[in-house]
């Protein structure tokens, strides 16, 4: 038997405007809602996710976090 997808926790994001329009693009492409398709994507992390591919575009998104916040 499938197990209940139940969103029991709410939390305030703040994200970029990029961020933002790719999440809406990829949930309304797997037709799911925002908040569904951030469930997927966290529970499904470690196998959708590329370990050395996220190493290195984790260090570049932090190199240029700073200058982003400006």
């Amino acid at each position: 038997m499938p197990k209940r997808l139940r969103l029991t926790r709410r939390l305030p994001v703040a994200m970029s405007e990029d961020a933002y329009r790719r999440l809406k693009r990829f949930a309304a492409e797997a037709g799911l809602d925002e908040g569904e398709a951030l469930s997927f994507l966290f529970e499904h992390f470690d196998s959708i996710t590329h370990h050395d591919n996220l190493s290195h575009r984790l260090r570049l998104f932090n190199a240029e976090l700073e200058a982003r916040k400006r």
